[in-house]
């Protein structure tokens, strides 16, 4: 990954940072999820949500607006 990405959010459940990533995406804010949960048994580890670090700003204002901690 590019070195101008920046995690704006972890969770330890994947359904919680898949709504992150779509509630970004529909404010035109590119984002990638990186899944760092173990394969084997699906119980450890966390999901990261990167953005450009161009749009940190407008991506933590819409987080605190919709009561998502990042």
């Amino acid at each position: 990954m590019e070195s101008d990405w920046v995690k704006i959010y972890t969770s330890t459940n994947f359904f919680q940072a898949e709504l992150v990533k779509q509630l970004l995406t529909q404010h035109e804010i590119e984002v990638v999820l990186m899944n760092k949960r173990d394969s084997a048994h699906n119980t450890f580890g966390q999901v990261e949500v990167y953005i450009h670090q161009s749009n940190f700003s407008q991506a933590i204002e819409i987080l605190v607006l919709n009561d998502i901690n990042p």
